[in-house]
């Protein structure tokens, strides 16, 4: 770091940051992590950590506020999670670290495909050779056990058949992914094998591939809209794309920065149950206006809030007011959110 002289340094929100564990398994408590941060002080810090809960653990509101002590500027992703800080540390009779700035989670702005294209891309994934139906519901990415695609994959065919009743239409179902982690296997192979199941019956088609760069986007573009059903979530490269994408999405709720962001750009449906995100699939599969709008709020939300072209400004800007506060000894002192 002394040989770079770097104009600031940002640490992501990479885990293994955070948290060394030995031979044994014993973690250090985050406490290398905190030494790392006293250590590089002389210079401009910031640090974006990843998951901030809502309602925090004795452990993690510790590490945060200790976090926060040895940061020039600390960056949250959602709003929520830096008002619900307050009234954490408030409860604990702590105060309130000030110097911490709310950044959302960017988008792409250059990866949307108009309606005349999406044959090509079905073409270009082999899609346009398997009978697949005109409109498809997408669960694209990471297949996790967080990431509960049993949820959708359970009342699918009861779905299917109800769109198809209302609109005289064929809606397919296209899974597309791969394992993660190797600890979800069993979920990996069950949920595979449930889409497999669908698909010999004529309902849904399962695609193999790694979910990154630009096929990551180009599946999505296909679908006529995401259900992204996860259960524990609080931000999300996926969301992210999917409103790269102008998509409209369904998702779960309350469930942190999903259901935030959701709220915020107007551009998705919520569920809390099996029963609701049937009903909520129906009716954005039979509501060709209601996925037209939702697209254009997304859309809305993509250019004025999370694009990167917005979102790279507020970077610098954070790294103006650490080096500001780094080179003056006068700490970062920003507004509350409430």
């Amino acid at each position: 770091i002394d040989r770079l002289d770097p104009y600031a340094i940002h640490l992501q929100h990479e885990y293994g940051l955070y948290e060394y564990r030995d031979q044994r398994g014993i973690g250090d408590g985050n406490e290398g992590f905190l030494n790392l941060l006293e250590a590089i002080g002389n210079y401009p810090v910031i640090v974006e950590p990843h998951t901030v809960h809502g309602r925090l653990r004795d452990f993690e509101a510790d590490f945060i506020y200790k976090m926060c002590q040895r940061s020039h500027l600390v960056i949250f992703k959602c709003h929520y999670q830096k008002w619900r800080l307050d009234w954490n540390f408030h409860g604990k009779g702590w105060p309130t670290p000030r110097n911490i700035m709310v950044i959302p989670h960017g988008a792409r702005p250059d990866k949307r495909w108009a309606v005349h294209e999406i044959p090509k891309l079905r073409k270009e994934f082999g899609l346009d050779k398997i009978g697949l139906a005109k409109h498809l519901v997408g669960m694209i990415g990471w297949i996790q056990s967080n990431k509960r695609w049993n949820i959708l994959l359970s009342i699918w065919k009861s779905i299917h058949d109800e769109i198809k009743k209302r609109t005289g239409q064929d809606w397919d179902l296209l899974a597309a992914g791969t394992m993660r982690d190797p600890d979800h296997k069993e979920d990996y192979e069950d949920w595979k094998k449930e889409v497999q199941i669908l698909a010999g019956k004529g309902y849904a088609h399962y695609h193999e591939f790694v979910p990154r760069g630009e096929d990551y986007y180009k599946l999505m573009a296909i679908c006529d809209f995401i259900v992204l059903p996860s259960i524990d979530e609080t931000q999300s490269g996926t969301l992210a794309r999917i409103i790269a994408l102008n998509k409209p999405f369904i998702t779960t709720a309350p469930m942190e920065g999903l259901t935030a962001q959701t709220l915020e750009s107007e551009g998705g449906l919520l569920f809390t149950t099996k029963e609701m995100l049937k009903r909520k699939v129906i009716k954005l599969a039979c509501d060709q206006r209601l996925r037209f709008e939702l697209g254009e709020n997304l859309k809305r939300y993509l250019e004025n809030v999370v694009s990167w072209k917005v979102v790279a400004r507020q970077y610098n800007e954070a790294y103006k007011l650490a080096r500001k506060a780094c080179q003056s000894g006068n700490a970062v002192v920003l507004d509350m959110e409430f």
